[in-house]
């Protein structure tokens, strides 16, 4: 019925660097793209606005 034994040290440096792990793939995830992925991105993005608007409706004014 004997619990196994840890060292609190390595246990603190384990879980420390486990941390600083998943922040650095977080980083990588947020950071880590190519000027021409973000411009990528951007033009996309826009060309899915600009045909969004294109379908909307104008109504006129009803004063």
């Amino acid at each position: 019925m004997a619990a196994d034994i840890i060292n609190l040290r390595q246990a603190r440096k384990v879980k420390a660097r486990a941390e600083k792990d998943r922040t650095a793939e977080q980083n990588r995830l947020t950071f880590g793209r190519t000027k021409a992925e973000k411009q990528l991105t951007k033009s996309l993005n826009e060309k899915a606005e600009r045909a969004l608007d294109q379908g909307k409706l104008e109504r006129p004014d009803e004063n």
